[in-house]
């Protein structure tokens, strides 16, 4: 009997250190198309995201729909592939789906890159685009909130883009998701889930990127962290990758203690990953926690630390070059 329990125990732990393995070993392959990911070309999107000509990228309004172009016209130069249902690559919101958080039609931008060996199998990596607009004369740029993430998903997709050029197709399908109405409730995101372009039972994992690009207090000395929230709530095999990637390529502080059940800010309820989380898609929220400027007007492209956004947005590449290439798409977690 102790002979089987033992043998027992030793087949869980190799099953284990399987799941924390990573399949994609090319280190030079990722290291080659991350160079993709341009230092200054992260901080030229954020900059004109964040200008006051875009008025705060309120849902709805004029600066948003001048953002909306700006995401369109670059997939279009990147020349991915817009959705069939949604060729101009805006799957539009009409106003009153809005609540009276916004009387105006607004739209998510959505551009995918069709998988090689799974392409009915989707890896979804999302920023929200929109911001809090103007108050009288006043522009809330939101330069970390959100045009930090808006920067890293174009630049992220980018690579890939670069990848597949090269004969690199990956394994899965990749949507890259700007999500529209996120400062008012998430309705962004609950549209695209309630109408997805890929079935939600198909979409392997959700990678939602929402303020990387400053450092908070509790992290001024050591700034190379980031936040990971929802990693395990549902997978933990997509935890441990993402602990593997950390451990075997960058050596970031991941903290998490955001990620706890009973953290009072609720951060975990408060971004666009948690309508993905609610119909059973496993998660990631990347995020560099509050600072002095959130939800201010001081919020602007030059407090940027714009290494660091490199930095953290290589991170998730090398996640979702992983995520989207292995064998088997990401276990959920047994109820």
């Amino acid at each position: 009997m102790r002979i089987l329990v033992l043998l027992t125990l030793f087949i869980s732990l190799l099953s284990c250190s399987a799941k924390r393995d990573l399949e994609n070993k090319d280190d030079l392959l990722m290291k080659k198309y991350a160079e993709e990911i341009d230092t200054e070309d992260l901080k030229e999107h954020l900059y004109l995201l964040a200008s006051d000509v875009l008025e705060g990228r309120k849902t709805g309004e004029k600066g948003q729909k001048m953002a909306t172009n700006y995401l369109t016209a670059y997939y279009k130069h990147l020349e991915l592939q817009a959705p069939q249902k949604y060729p101009k690559y805006e799957q539009t919101i009409p106003g009153e789906y809005f609540n009276r958080a916004a009387d105006k039609s607004s739209a998510n931008v959505l551009a995918y890159i069709l998988g090689s060996e799974f392409p009915e199998e989707v890896l979804v990596i999302s920023a929200h685009y929109d911001h809090l607009g103007m108050k009288g004369e006043m522009v809330f740029n939101g330069a970390d909130d959100n045009a930090s993430g808006t920067s890293a998903v174009m630049e992220i997709a980018e690579a890939f883009q670069a990848a597949v050029e090269d004969g690199h197709r990956p394994k899965r399908s990749i949507l890259f998701l700007h999500v529209t109405g996120e400062e008012s409730g998430l309705y962004g995101s609950r549209y695209y889930v309630s109408y997805p372009v890929f079935k939600i039972e198909n979409t392997v994992t959700n990678l939602n990127i929402d303020m990387i690009g400053r450092v908070d207090p509790k992290h001024e000395d050591k700034p190379e962290y980031i936040y990971l929230i929802g990693s395990d709530r549902l997978s933990e095999e997509l935890h441990e990758i993402a602990e593997t990637v950390n451990k075997e390529h960058f050596g970031l502080k991941l903290d998490y203690t955001f990620n706890k059940e009973n953290d009072p800010n609720r951060f975990y309820h408060r971004s666009d990953h948690y309508n993905f989380a609610q119909n059973g898609v496993p998660v990631i929220f990347y995020f560099n926690g509050e600072h002095a400027d959130y939800h201010r007007p001081t919020d602007t492209p030059e407090k940027i630390n714009y290494e660091l956004l490199k930095l953290r947005t290589d991170y998730i590449f090398y996640t979702a070059w992983e995520l989207a290439n292995r064998s088997k798409r990401v276990a959920v977690d047994p109820k």
